[in-house]
């Protein structure tokens, strides 16, 4: 329904008030309800109070819409009521719950009077201050209307207007009253039932035209709601009740927005109605379009775009004016004279942007002329200026918006001629021959297949020959201030063929109904004009069939070239193109780069160019040379080859080696003098791969194997900048992966080892000097680390900069002392003009040389910082080789060789400079360490051979944590040592069987046998490594060695918890230091709760190590000095914990152990007063004296008696009247705060104080009966002179009684349980005596003459 998106429309000019309306029966007592965090809040001031007393009345009365029994409904309970507190959440899930829970409730209990109550309720919330309570509220109403028809709308209606009246309401309520009757009629619009009662809607229509006067507060919120109702109606209801009433409007269409968008509904919806001759009596023209309207449209217009400014969309009034302009055949006059030449003049955001918007939305209501006329219109240009002018960032772009207008069209559209028509149009908006549209835009994938097809060929054919005239183009300001005359044709199709390849290209990747014929086209035409050049017309080769107008020149070549490559990147991920069998097998299967008949796209270009090297009409832009043509033919011959080898198991193996020498063979196009050689060592390995001869075993060391060669052929292609060449190898590298030999994987490793890129030069700077292409791919890692580098190169060069600086001293001093001894004997008077001229001319050429060095030692400097950067990032590549080999290959033995060489990598990065580049590099080589080394399931089962290498290999590891100064490093050491032990114990050994269990169904049994199995670990060889680092780590102060790596060293292996735990033993008492024997406890604890331990000790065994671990323990504690030190006390705790644990096992375990020293020990322990100032070290001691039968006295609390000031605070009742204030015992409380310090505390008056010794509360006048302005004068008036005077009664009486209780609060806030709060005497005053009494007496006198003045008019009264 049209109006149902309306519901939200009153959060649009409903402002920010914070208040809660309350609705009707929040004026009855509630009750707080039970799970209700906060409580509910009230609003509204003098309005709630109105509210409140109506209620009152009228539930008293019991007329209105008040029920029987007006309290009954509150009784009930509070879930019907929270439904009205829910539907005003600001939370729009609550409210929606809500109304669908208070309309199931009022279905299941049919009650009238809950149904009256409701009514009422939502009524009375319509007008609630609340943001989201009148939306709520107002969706509610219309679904209890809509549930209820028997409900009459015309009572309703009248109910609110009574409610929210308009013309009776205070003026500071009206907001809210105009709000009340704009969502009543809403309520009723929404409910469905309005346009079938007429009474109602005549009522609800006449209500919105009143409202419209209240623009203030409800803006056009009327008009609109108007105008969807309208909308709705049907025709004869809208004839018969409506015109009569909306005539007004109507006639008066061209006055606002509003009243056309009424207009041009209304003809729309009722033409039958709103017919020419009828309209003609409205507003005096048959037509709303017509060149007499075309000035008041464009200022209605005009002030409708301002009016949706910030709504960032087209106004419904525009869209409607231009579908009746297209229906009275006025679109021409309309799209001319009223946007292009009225609208567009006005240069303001809004009203640009609502052409832009018209323009995009009008694309679908359009026939092919209109298109043309729209497409090549003034809205276009300047549209196209402002994409070019709002490239800034800080711009509005509309550009997007605009795609998104072409992207609805296109999908929408069924007429190929019309899409084709929007795409070309777009694509010829040119900026200097360049068009504005996108050349990555994805618009194209919904082209249907006839329109793709012609698009393609429009874009061929405007490729070979630019035909900038069908252009609509367009220069910027700047452009022609710097543009020059020769060169501005060539200038545009040089920007319009860039433009075209690159759509070209993005076309193979964007559109969705692509066929194999589109795509092969576009890379044959792409691959034709990067390498060749058509000498005439060929009509056998469909590029060679038109030649370009005008020639393509080199950078032409080149940059078709690149976009060439990127499509060649594309075809080798593309899926398989089709809808046949086969080719939805294939995508099944995620293959990619083929066609659906199973070839590869980069074989079928490499045909292509086959073909055109043989042609006789064509020449390559690069000929070839006989030795380049020979290699050539040799690589078609070996890809044929290994297409007729290709079998199921090595299908991979081939794919790979075809792909790789087929990219070699596109590549020789492009760089052939390089890609000659790499070629023909490529040629070779492959023969060697796939011959017979290759699998048998190598003899001969001297010559390196084609896995070797093929190494380094893979690792010169990661320096080049081509990703698909390395994706390439990433593949050919997996295929191998099962053939490489440690000679190979040594030619990986070299890579990381600092001393071989000192020794030798290294690819990656090899090709940053020919191929500049290397710097652009490296552009963001050079910016990104910049000014790390410098920092590294700039402490390296002082030295040298001052030695510099110096020669240029010494050479600057010869040539002065030259121009003096020219002089000779005129040293004393100036030099003459050519001797000037002489030495100013040596001074510069001494000047250009010093610059000319200092700009080399620059260029050196950036060079090397280039080259560090292609180093690091070659390293980032090779480190992808060693993570698939890892993974593809983790049961290889070459896997060991790899450990070190990655671990002196991390702890090289580690110890290097912390720049994104470097950081990343340490990060990803973490990663493949712990992911695919040591968490890796799968591991090498044939280590029976290697048995003596991987033990030392261990030894090594081990030792190198040990002493290692970083702690983090050493523990990527210590990880690999356990990862060879993973590998060691999972390997059976060739010598010993395992043992097997006499019940292979028993699974205990077969834990305990793969626990005891060793496998091929040497357990009493490791167990000497690992003890001298358990010995290092629990003796060495600083020990980079951690708790956590023995605690999974333990519990990974337990079969090393019995070699080592006497050595945890004796470190409890041998430790030289607290937290190292606090650590040996820790550990000795964490073994022995190991159940595997108990599978490799006997039972005399253990409970002799339960005794010794309890005696060492217990000689622990007793070095205990007795002022327990702070780092004792953990030492103290862990002892405990481990105690526990043993006197545990004793105890359950019923082991034959002596406590009675453990218990003598103990008893001293807490005779420590340190100890019991400690609660986790008095808790963890009584948990082992209970093993020892000792239990923990209960503490007596002493009972404190209150004191009397305490008990006078206990007793005071808080909110009643103190017994000195009532009536009775007024006088009686005066005179005693007057005379001297009260009941409670307050000091004595400030005369009985000896002077200067008054305290700061008296200084200030925080004293009963005083005041702060005059600190003296209420003492007199309480004091002496009203005990003397009588019961006369005073003016300031009263004020002095409300000081009392001022001060009286303000005391009983400080005081803080006791109630003799006795006053502070402050420090002896400054000043004299004499002077403290002489202002006290002039204050005396001042506060004599003000009570005078004050008493004179009481007495007369």
């Amino acid at each position: 329904m049209r109006g149902a998106g309306l519901r939200n429309r009153g959060t649009e000019g409903s402002g920010s008030h914070g208040g809660r309306a309350l609705p009707a029966g929040a004026a009855l007592p509630r009750k707080r309800r039970s799970g209700r965090a906060a409580p509910r809040a009230a609003a509204g001031g003098m309005a709630v109070m109105e509210e409140m007393e109506e209620t009152e009345q009228m539930e008293q009365r019991g007329g209105g819409a008040a029920v029987s029994d007006p309290r009954g409904v509150l009784r009930q309970g509070r879930a019907f009521l929270d439904f009205f507190w829910d539907i005003a959440k600001p939370e729009q899930e609550v409210r929606l719950a809500a109304t669908e829970s208070l309309l199931r409730h009022l279905r299941e209990g049919k009650k009238d009077d809950e149904l009256k109550y409701t009514l009422k309720r939502l009524g009375e919330g319509l007008g609630a201050t609340r943001e989201a309570a009148r939306p709520g509220f107002s969706l509610a109403l219309a679904q209890v209307l809509q549930a209820f028809e028997e409900i009459p709308l015309c009572s309703i209606l009248e109910q609110i207007k009574e409610k929210h009246n308009l013309e009776k309401v205070k003026k500071k309520l009206v907001r809210n009253a105009a709000f009340g009757n704009f969502f009543g009629v809403m309520a009723l619009f929404q409910s469905g039932r309005l346009v079938k009662d007429r009474k109602a809607l005549l009522e609800s229509i006449q209500l919105l035209q009143q409202l419209t006067n209240y623009q203030t507060h409800l803006r056009d919120l009327p008009r609109k709601t108007l105008i969807d109702i309208t909308s709705e109606v049907p025709e004869t209801v809208f004839e018969e009740v409506l015109f009569d009433i909306l005539q007004g409007d109507l006639s008066s269409a061209f006055t606002s927005p509003e009243n056309l968008h009424l207009l041009l509904v209304g003809m729309q919806k009722f033409p039958g109605v709103l017919k020419p001759k009828k309209l003609k009596k409205l507003f005096g023209s048959p037509t709303v379009v017509n060149k007499e309207n075309t000035s008041r449209l464009v200022e209605l217009l005009k002030s409708a775009a301002k009016s949706e400014k910030e709504d960032k969309k087209l106004p419904s009034v525009v869209f409607d004016l231009l579908q009746v302009a297209l229906k009275e055949g006025a679109f021409e006059l309309f799209w001319n004279e009223v946007v292009e030449d009225g609208l567009l003049k006005e240069k303001s955001g809004p009203v640009s942007y609502m052409c832009y918007r018209l323009l995009g939305s009008a694309l679908p209501l359009l026939s092919m002329e209109q298109l043309q006329v729209v497409l090549k219109g003034k809205v276009m240009l300047h549209y196209g200026e402002h994409v070019v002018a709002t490239q800034s960032p800080q711009g509005f772009k509309f550009a997007a918006e605009m795609e998104g207008y072409i992207d609805t069209f296109l999908s929408g559209c069924d007429d190929p001629e019309r899409q084709l028509a929007v795409m070309m149009g777009f694509s010829t908006l040119t900026n200097l021959g360049k068009p504005v549209l996108l050349s990555a835009s994805k618009v194209v994938r919904h082209l249907q297949a006839v329109a793709l097809k012609k698009y393609i060929c429009w874009l061929k054919d405007m490729f070979l020959r630019p035909d900038l005239d069908c252009c609509l183009d367009f220069s910027s300001n700047r452009q022609k201030q710097n543009r020059e005359n020769a060169d501005i044709a060539q200038q545009k199709t040089a920007r319009l063929r860039r433009w075209i390849m690159h759509r070209l290209v993005n076309i193979t990747e964007s559109a969705t109904r692509k066929e194999e014929s589109f795509v092969m086209d576009i890379a044959r035409f792409c691959f034709f004009h990067a390498f060749f050049v058509a000498k005439k017309k060929n009509s056998k080769i469909a590029e060679a069939s038109v030649l370009p107008s005008e020639p393509l020149n080199e950078r032409d070549h080149t940059e078709t070239e690149n976009y060439f490559f990127g499509l060649l990147q594309t075809l080798n991920t593309m899926p398989v193109l089709g809808d046949t069998a086969e080719a939805a097998a294939l995508r099944e299967k995620h293959v990619h780069g083929v066609t659906a008949d199973g070839k590869l796209w980069i074989f079928l270009l490499v045909e292509y160019a086959n073909k055109l090297l043989s042609s006789e009409h064509v020449k390559a832009v690069k000929p070839f040379t006989k030795e380049q043509r020979d290699i050539w033919e040799r690589t078609l011959q070996s890809v044929k080859n290994l297409q007729k080898k290709g079998n199921k198991s090595d299908s991979a193996k081939v794919g790979a080696f075809q792909q790789l020498l087929l990219s070699m063979a596109i590549h020789l196009f492009k760089n052939q003098s390089e890609t000659e050689d790499v070629l023909s060592d490529l040629l070779n390995c492959t023969e060697r791969a796939f011959s017979k001869e290759a699998k048998k075993k190598k003899t001969d060391n001297s010559e390196p194997g084609w896995v070797e060669v093929m190494v380094e052929i893979l690792l010169s292609l990661l320096a080049q900048p081509s990703l698909l060449l390395r994706r390439i190898s990433k593949n050919v590298f997996v295929s191998i992966c099962p053939n490489l030999t440690k000679r190979g994987l040594q030619l990986i490793l070299d890579v990381f080892d600092p001393n071989q890129e000192e020794n030798e030069e290294s690819a990656v700077v090899v090709m940053e000097e020919p191929n500049k292409k290397t710097k652009s791919a490296q552009d963001t890692d050079e910016e990104e680390s910049e000014d790390s580098s410098d920092e590294d190169s700039t402490d390296s060069e002082d030295e040298e900069t001052e030695e510099v600086d110096d020669n240029f001293r010494s050479q600057l001093m010869k040539v002065l002392q030259a121009g003096n001894t020219e002089e000779g004997d005129k040293s004393d008077e100036e030099l003459d003009d050519d001797a000037m001229m002489a030495l100013d001319k040596n001074i510069s050429a001494l000047f250009a040389e010093q610059q000319k060095r200092i700009q080399a030692k620059k260029d050196e400097k950036d060079r090397m910082r280039k080259e560090k950067i292609l180093r690091r990032d070659f390293k980032a590549k090779v480190l992808d080789l060693i993570d698939v080999f890892l993974l593809k290959q983790a049961e290889n033995p070459l896997v060991f060789d790899i450990i070190e060489p990655l671990l002196q990598l991390i702890e090289q990065c580690m110890s290097s400079d912390s720049d994104k580049q470097e950081v990343d590099i340490l990060q990803k080589t973490a990663s493949i360490f712990k992911n695919s080394l040591c968490r890796n399931k799968q591991y090498c089962k044939r280590v029976a051979s290697l048995q003596e290498d991987v033990h030392a290999l261990v030894q090594r590891l081990v030792k190198k944590a040990c002493k290692h100064t970083d702690s983090a490093v050493a523990l990527y050491y210590f990880s690999a040592s356990l990862y060879l032990l993973k590998v060691l114990k999972g390997n059976t050994s060739s010598t010993l069987p395992p043992p097997e269990p006499e019940k292979q169904s028993d699974s205990k049994a077969k834990q305990a046998c793969q626990l005891l199995n060793p496998g091929c670990l040497d357990v009493e060889k490791v167990a000497v490594i690992y003890q001298q680092a358990l010995t290092q780590f629990l003796s060495k102060r600083n020990s980079p060695l951690t708790f956590s790596m023995f605690h999974d060293l333990f519990r990974r292996f337990p079969i090393m918890c019995k070699p080592l735990v006497d050595t945890l033993v004796e470190f409890i008492t041998a430790a030289a230091r607290q937290h190292q024997q606090a650590m040996a406890c820790l550990l000795l604890h964490r073994v022995l709760l190991l159940h595997e331990l108990k599978f490799f000790v006997t039972e005399e065994e253990w409970e002799e190590l339960i005794t010794r671990s309890i005696s060492q323990v217990i000689k622990c504690l007793k070095t205990l000095g007795k002022p327990i030190m702070k780092a004792e006390k953990e030492k103290v705790a862990k002892s405990l914990e481990l105690l526990n644990f043993l006197l545990k096992t004793v105890t359950e375990q019923k082991l034959n152990v002596k406590l009675a020293q453990v218990e003598k020990v103990l008893l001293s322990l807490k005779q420590q007063e340190d100890f019991g100032n400690s609660p986790r070290l008095d808790s963890l001691y009584w948990n082992v004296m209970r093993w020892l039968n000792h239990t923990k006295p209960k503490k007596e609390k002493a009972a404190s008696k209150p004191t009397q000031g305490a008990e006078l605070l206990k007793r005071k009742r808080k909110g009643f009247l103190p017994e000195s204030k009532k009536r009775k015992n007024r006088k009686k409380g005066a005179q005693e705060n007057g005379v001297g310090a009260g009941e409670d505390g307050d000091p004595a008056a400030p005369e009985e104080q000896p002077l200067g010794t008054q305290s700061p509360k008296h200084k200030k006048g925080f004293v009963p009966g005083g005041s702060k302005k005059h600190p003296k004068r209420e003492g007199k008036e309480n004091g002496v002179a009203k005990a003397g005077g009588g019961n006369l009664p005073t003016a300031s009486e009263g004020d002095a009684v409300a000081d009392k209780k001022k001060k009286r609060k303000r005391k009983n806030r400080k005081r803080k349980g006791a109630s003799g709060n006795e006053a502070e005497q402050a420090p002896a005053a400054k000043k004299t005596k004499g002077s403290v009494v002489q202002e006290t007496q002039q204050k005396q006198d001042k506060a004599k003459k003000k009570k005078k003045e004050k008493q004179a008019p009481v007495l007369q009264e």
